[in-house]
């Protein structure tokens, strides 16, 4: 992930973080979640309703796979239906690289899959899905196309701005896979700990397995998960300079580690039960319910109105038509679909990875 957003800093990540955030604006996102989401939302559980069961894992990555890679900028081709699941598989590896510090497999046998995965993915992907968007600026710029035809993601994004990133097709690459990865994997696996924490608060109880039908009740629940499944426990920043941090003194080019996931459970903030699931939490101004899971500050998640939606009536179309997130929406789906756990087949832990 070298020069990917996430590990930038200083004048670098801020220059191309507002370029990028060009691409998150909220009425994008409601146009996005009506127009294309909520349509293959449907189209990809209709076999699996079908059939009478699904593999959450495996359906929410086929389901934010196409959603990372439409907001990132990486075309698959209609031609070859086995594009999607090259991709996926691709992305799996991608995530296994991208919490390699994480992982209980050898570090070097993962790595050297990183790099053959990352050699297909620039043949099959990057050079086609660059080469068209470079065709189209190029049109663009000659007059012969409007803006408003471009596509809306980041890869094009970045291209617009190249007088002032000039970022290598190198970095381009690994952005796009960092988007590719962050997106899938953690979309997934935060609708899954969702779907697990809210069946198993509302268990047999009428009552509560009433109210899963409500999508603005789902939505509490996918952000109380949030919280108390942070898809990164920890996050780490090397200081440049000699300061304090909480009156301890760091010396330039130390790290000080920020431990997401305990700070989600503070009891001082979220109450003495702090790390048991309650949706309907009260919490003090100001807090938000999924705590630091989407990070804070300039290294915040920009994904996340997208993933999470709008708290409250503060959505793109006032209170009338709220916004409620892709992973409460995929949620909320499969609760409208009467999903229960199939007590013959148990979720099982993923022993490749300390992280849960």
């Amino acid at each position: 992930m070298r020069d990917a957003l996430i590990t930038l800093h200083g004048d670098a990540h801020r220059q191309r973080r507002i370029v990028e955030m060009g691409v998150f604006g909220r009425g994008f996102f409601r146009a996005y979640l009506k127009d294309v989401f909520t349509p293959r939302l449907a189209a990809l559980m209709t076999p699996d309703l079908q059939a009478g069961r699904t593999e959450i894992i495996d359906l929410g990555m086929r389901l934010s796979m196409h959603l990372t890679a439409d907001f990132a900028g990486i075309d698959r081709d209609p031609g070859k239906p086995d594009d999607t699941a090259v991709l996926l598989e691709l992305v799996k590896v991608f995530s296994e690289g991208a919490t390699l510090v994480h992982s209980t497999r050898d570090h070097a046998v993962v790595n050297a899959e990183v790099d053959a995965a990352m050699a297909e993915f620039e043949q099959r992907f990057f050079r086609p899905s660059l080469k068209r968007r470079l065709g189209l600026i190029a049109a663009f710029e000659a007059g012969a196309l409007e803006r408003s035809a471009l596509p809306r993601d980041v890869l094009t994004t970045l291209l617009l701005a190249q007088h002032k990133l000039s970022l290598s097709d190198e970095v381009l690459r690994r952005e796009m896979s960092f988007y590719l990865q962050a997106g899938a994997h953690s979309t997934t696996n935060s609708a899954a700990h969702a779907f697990h924490e809210t069946i198993t608060w509302a268990g047999d109880d009428p009552q509560r397995l009433s109210r899963l039908v409500d999508p603005a009740f789902v939505q509490r629940c996918v952000h109380e998960s949030l919280r108390l499944h942070p898809a990164s426990p920890v996050a780490s920043r090397r200081a440049v300079s000699n300061c304090e941090v909480g009156r301890c003194p760091v010396t330039a080019g130390e790290s000080v580690e920020i431990r997401l996931a305990a700070a989600n459970l503070d009891p001082a903030v979220f109450g003495v039960k702090a790390g048991e699931f309650d949706p309907d939490r009260q919490l003090p101004a100001g807090v938000r319910p999924w705590g630091l899971s989407f990070g804070y500050g300039m290294h915040a998640c920009l994904g996340r109105d997208l993933d999470g939606g709008i708290v409250g009536t503060d959505g793109p179309d006032g209170p009338d038509e709220p916004h409620f997130g892709t992973v409460p929406l995929f949620v909320h789906a499969l609760f409208s679909a009467g999903a229960r756990p199939d007590p013959e087949d148990p979720p099982v832990i993923d022993t490749r990875t300390l992280r849960r």
